[in-house]
């Protein structure tokens, strides 16, 4: 017998290819199915920035397979957290859901060696989330 997971997570990024993607996949690799994970991007990019890529594989987490997602108010109303990264007025706003605004440097167009630092600043984010999460009362 599977449980529901305990909360759902959407992460929103202006392109939806360095930061959201890296928060995710720490999110999906930290957590399992304890935590329902979605991502997207008010415009989201082409594809996933290979350095975040490169920066996750290092750690033994592959996003390789991620493609940026167009932002939709069905994603937000199906979440219980919104952790926004730098979109600004793009994102809808829904009472009853939990807000975070992390202020992160964007990955876009930096080396790996750039990327790093931001992506150890994301894993840290996440197990903090992840905690929060966990010490929620079950309803």
């Amino acid at each position: 017998m599977s449980s529901a997971p305990a909360a759902s997570v959407l992460f929103v990024c202006v392109h939806n290819a360095g930061r959201s993607q890296m928060a995710a996949g720490f999110l999906r690799h930290l957590a399992g199915d304890r935590v329902e994970v979605r991502s997207a991007g008010s415009l989201p990019g082409d594809q996933v920035n290979p350095a975040a890529v490169a920066a996750m594989a290092e750690l033994g987490i592959d996003i390789s397979d991620q493609k940026p997602k167009v932002l939709t108010s069905e994603a937000v109303q199906a979440s219980d957290y919104v952790i926004t990264m730098g979109c600004g007025d793009a994102c809808p706003y829904f009472p009853g859901k939990k807000y975070l605004d992390w202020v992160l440097e964007d990955p876009a167009g930096q080396g790996v060696e750039a990327v790093r630092p931001i992506r150890d600043e994301i894993k840290e984010l996440i197990e903090n989330l992840i905690a929060e999460i966990d010490a929620q009362p079950e309803e």
